[in-house]
């Protein structure tokens, strides 16, 4: 039984008023990264989805629309509609129907094909924002990122340390960045940044890009591995040159040392670990990694590519190792499926 003073609210009404209390708090939830980016590389691909879009709405919408406009004009009760049939053929809705979705296609395919190339992850950016090209003698950062289980560690060549869960970034500086992973394939995503780009154990991915707005942004694993997945999350901080440079002495002043030995306490399963620094890391740590050789006892990759590769000639061989081409090696490869990522 309704009491008397909700009897003024149908069930039509309730029922529509919780869908739109649904919706909006659905709305609410939302945090549009994606669109409100604060990286260059992240506002052209910004940019690329919404062209895109809008192209594929010049179909989408005139169609949803004629569908509602169509069926109530020639609907069985409106009989001043003409009724026709007969009618086989129109060479001009011929014409509309097969010239204008080839003419999107096309618009759609140019965009697609140019956005590859210049969004090229392996390719070094060509500025910093729209009119604003790199300075002269400008070098990129490099930070070096290791997928582990279930965390992120990163390398800084530059200054010697590295982080777990944290990564700092200054603004309006080209980033280099190098991804692996140790056990199995992850994918490295910093929405405000970039696209997210896939790290694999024994494999060297790449991603150029730059950070415009300082601010503290989210970092994530974008592909499933394993139990700890939810909790693989790292902490992007975007800083100016001074505000980084602090944070780099911050991390020198660690009392934590990634030795050997500790990588290897690191390197075991472990979820929601929080951010560390370490002061200095082992000489060679990341190369060991990318090359599974981080344990007491392993052969690194690279010595049983090149042992293999001795074998071959020794006995009159030419084959090249998988990730080579010929002629020529690696670094000469065009497409970034065959690229070894190390550029020096």
């Amino acid at each position: 039984m309704i009491p008397s003073r909700f009897a003024h609210f149908s069930r039509k009404r309730v029922i529509r008023a919780g869908v739109a209390i649904a919706v909006l708090g659905l709305l609410g939830a939302c945090h549009a990264v994606v669109l409100q980016p604060s990286g260059d590389v992240a506002a052209q691909q910004r940019d690329l989805l919404v062209a895109s879009t809008l192209l594929m709405l010049l179909i989408i919408v005139p169609v949803m629309a004629l569908t509602v406009i169509v069926a109530w004009r020639y609907r069985a009760s409106n009989e001043e509609s003409t009724y026709l049939p007969d009618w086989d053929h129109s060479t001009g809705l011929e014409l509309i129907i097969w010239s204008v979705p080839l003419l999107i296609i096309i618009c759609l395919g140019a965009m697609t094909w140019l956005s590859t190339h210049t969004l090229d992850p392996y390719r070094p950016i060509a500025r910093l924002e729209r009119g604003q090209p790199i300075p002269a003698g400008v070098k990129p950062l490099e930070v070096d990122v290791v997928a582990m289980d279930w965390k992120w560690l990163f390398f800084y060549p530059e200054y010697g340390v590295a982080t777990v869960n944290q990564l700092a970034l200054p603004t309006e500086r080209p980033i280099a960045f190098k991804i692996t992973a140790t056990s199995v394939m992850n994918s490295f995503y910093i929405p405000a940044l970039a696209g997210q780009i896939y790290a694999m154990p024994g494999m060297q991915t790449q991603l150029h890009a730059v950070l415009n707005k300082p601010g503290k942004f989210d970092g994530f694993s974008a592909n499933y591995s394993g139990a700890g997945f939810a909790g693989m999350h790292f902490e992007t901080l975007g800083m100016d040159q001074a505000g980084f440079d602090q944070w780099i002495a911050k991390v020198r002043a660690s009392q934590l040392q990634l030795s050997d030995a500790t990588y290897l306490k690191l390197e075991k399963p472990s979820e929601n670990v929080p951010a560390m620094g370490f002061a200095s890391y082992a000489p060679g740590l990341y190369d060991r990694i990318l090359n599974l050789c981080t344990h007491p006892g392993d052969t690194c990759m690279a010595q049983t590519m090149q042992a293999d590769m001795m074998k071959d000639r020794a006995h009159g061989q030419t084959t090249h190792p998988v990730n080579d081409t010929a002629p020529g090696n690696a670094r000469d490869a065009k497409g970034a499926a065959l690229k070894n990522g190390d550029k020096s």
